[in-house]
């Protein structure tokens, strides 16, 4: 069924509608104009740094001024240009056929922090914003990552109890105010999370202060360890 599929339905760019080689992937030309993180990065959040690593951790300048409560982290876009459309096409629009290219790139990005014993765990979302958007898009970012990986994942080992305020337009101190306590531990899914190695994704990283709410959640409930992936990082002057 597959063949006569395939000529009705040719694949196309996710990106742009394109017909394409592949299904789930981009065109040249898109491809050419989406932010891909690559190259020397800051070890905490995946930010590009400048010339070639020599191999040392090395942290980018948000990470040297703020304490991250996890390990290390990565990111596969720069949230801006074709790479925030995107982002924001799953967030806002209903794209979820966006998800399984993109968990793929988060899997190339964090490569070097995937081991098989880890969990993948989303940024949870309130109740209300899942209901008005019908779904959390951190949780599917990481239901594909699990696919593609092969590893664990538990979707509602956090909760966020209170419906924080939006992030847009806050300031560093106000994003990780408005974050404070945030986020916790389910009181009994949570318990997956014990002398677990856990990877939380998240579509887009900031400041940080919802990783840090989360990673303080997932160590409050015994994690051995918490990374972080992104699907989009934002940077200064990008």
């Amino acid at each position: 069924m597959q063949s006569p599929l395939a000529i009705l339905y040719p694949p196309q760019c996710v990106s742009c509608g394109e017909p394409i080689a592949d299904d789930h992937g981009l065109c040249g030309k898109c491809w050419a104009e989406t932010p891909f993180i690559t190259g020397h990065v800051c070890d905490a959040c995946g930010a590009p740094l400048p010339g070639e690593s020599d191999g040392a951790a090395d942290l980018c300048d948000d990470c040297i001024a703020t304490a991250r409560p996890w390990s290390r982290g990565r990111a596969a876009l720069i949230y801006t240009g074709n790479g925030r459309r995107m982002v924001l096409q799953i967030k806002l629009s209903d794209r979820l056929d966006l998800v399984p290219p993109a968990a793929g790139w988060m899997a190339r990005a964090g490569r070097e922090l995937i081991s098989p014993d880890m969990l993948v765990v989303p940024i949870p979302a309130h109740w209300m914003r899942i209901f008005a958007r019908r779904y959390n898009q951190a949780a599917e970012l990481a239901r594909a990552l699990g696919r593609k990986t092969g590893l664990d994942v538990a979707p509602t080992a956090l909760i966020r109890p209170r419906r924080t305020e939006k992030q847009e337009g806050m300031g560093r101190e106000g994003r990780f105010a408005n974050m404070h306590d945030a986020i916790r531990p389910h009181p009994k899914r949570g318990t997956v999370l014990r002398g677990r190695r856990v990877l939380l994704v998240d579509d887009v990283m900031t400041s940080g202060a919802t990783f840090a709410a989360a990673s303080e959640a997932c160590y409050a409930a015994g994690a051995k360890d918490v990374l972080t992936l992104a699907l989009a990082r934002t940077v200064k002057d990008a």
